[in-house]
């Protein structure tokens, strides 16, 4: 088996379970207002301050966060966006609304995170007090931007650190509680703490935390693979098991009766396909015997990380037999044949070249700790690109082939 063009990738992390949250839609954007004239706002953001002119000026402050010039102008004021960390976890509704999606705005700049935490160094504190509020109503503005600020490895870390130093039960404990019990805020559906979790995954405390055998977390996720209420949820807790199958010693547990991770993975990717009788018992039950209805995962990077978690659980020669043993092939292979989107075909062939194909020479067991020479990393960063360039042409043709088609005449 080609083990390095196969692609286990760095030993690691990847970068891309980092998930934005867009901004939030605003009022139409003022003209560009000078630091002075920002500043001026500071007096009527306060918590004092009277409250018709507190939801103006908030809405003011929402407005500038709509552009890219309005953003840099807020985060050079630091009483500014201390004030409306502050207000955002206030009493009065439409300031805290408006606050709080100002800071989801700003959070979506990584360029503006270092000025945000020197503001208020308790910023994720506070937005993780909201967010976690089943009484609050702005919850989800609460999530969305720590979804934002939490992408960026220090404030990530920074966020993670106020988890960890959380009483037991209001930390990770209670995200995952949050995000696993329907109507845990009957006003805020808390989809976007599914990114979160995802991005904090990339944390080895966050991982650890995770996938305690003690800990029944990981267990309390899986069926989440299936939300069909909101690809964001879905996407996040997809990313977050993507990110814990980097760790290769707990994966004969994960693959084993105590977790049973294959199957959750395997069935977003499978559709209505007739298997043979032979073919049908090599698989596991909940993947026996589909509804003729049963749609595959609709979201192409939420299909490339479920490729992308099941790659890496094949890191390990035990791994490997383990997904060959569940029939992982049969569901890839007719996936390959579905699948319209080239990059996510592209990552199923690369899996199945792993499940057919020879297994390594001695000293190649496991995968993620295979020391690639520079000149062969080399080769394959530049196959890599080849490859990139490739599907980038085939996109490009395809969405010119789009272009030309022209409706039939009637």
């Amino acid at each position: 088996m080609a083990a390095g063009r196969a692609g286990m990738g760095e030993c690691g992390v990847s970068s891309r379970s980092g998930t934005l949250v867009e901004p939030v839609a605003t009022l139409a954007e003022p003209e560009a207002t000078p630091d002075g004239e920002a500043a001026e706002l500071l007096p009527f953001l306060t918590r004092s301050a009277r409250a018709d002119t507190q939801a103006a000026a908030a809405q003011h402050a929402l407005a500038l966060t709509g552009s890219e010039p309005g953003r840099v102008l807020l985060a050079r004021q630091a009483g500014l966006l201390r004030a409306l960390a502050e207000l955002a976890e206030a009493a009065a509704p439409v300031p805290a609304r408006d606050a709080a999606r100002a800071l989801v705005n700003l959070a979506a700049d990584p360029s503006l995170h270092e000025q945000l935490l020197a503001a208020d160094p308790e910023l994720p504190a506070r937005l993780l007090g909201r967010a976690l509020d089943p009484q609050w109503p702005w919850a989800d503005e609460a999530a969305a931007a720590l979804a934002n600020l939490s992408r960026e490895p220090t404030p990530c870390a920074a966020l993670m650190g106020t988890l960890a130093a959380a009483a037991p039960g209001s930390g990770l404990e209670r995200l995952v509680c949050a995000l696993c019990t329907s109507g845990y805020n009957a006003r805020a559906p808390l989809h976007y703490l599914g990114p979160l979790l995802s991005n904090l995954s990339q944390q080895p405390a966050a991982r650890a935390f995770l996938l305690d055998p003690d800990g029944c977390v990981i267990q309390r996720l899986l069926p989440l693979t299936q939300y069909s209420d909101s690809s964001l949820r879905r996407g996040g807790v997809v990313g977050t098991l993507r990110n814990c199958c980097f760790e290769h010693r707990h994966h004969e547990w994960l693959l084993g009766p105590g977790v049973d991770i294959l199957p959750f993975l395997l069935l977003p990717l499978a559709g209505p396909e007739d298997f043979s009788e032979e073919e049908m018992e090599r698989l596991p039950v909940d993947l026996q015997y589909l509804p003729p209805d049963k749609q595959r995962e609709p979201d192409a990077d939420i299909r490339k990380m479920l490729i992308e978690a099941i790659m890496l659980l094949t890191a390990t020669a035990p791994g490997r037999q383990q997904v060959r043993n569940q029939g992982a092939y049969l569901i890839l292979r007719e996936l390959h044949t579905w699948e319209p989107e080239p990059d996510v075909q592209l990552a199923c062939e690369k899996l199945i070249q792993v499940l057919i194909g020879d297994e390594p020479e001695c000293g190649m067991g496991n995968l993620l700790e295979v020391q690639v020479p520079e000149d062969v990393e080399q080769q394959l960063q530049q196959l890599d690109r080849q490859e990139q360039e490739q599907l980038e042409q085939q996109q490009q043709g395809l969405a010119g082939e789009s272009r030309g088609k022209r409706p039939a005449a009637t």
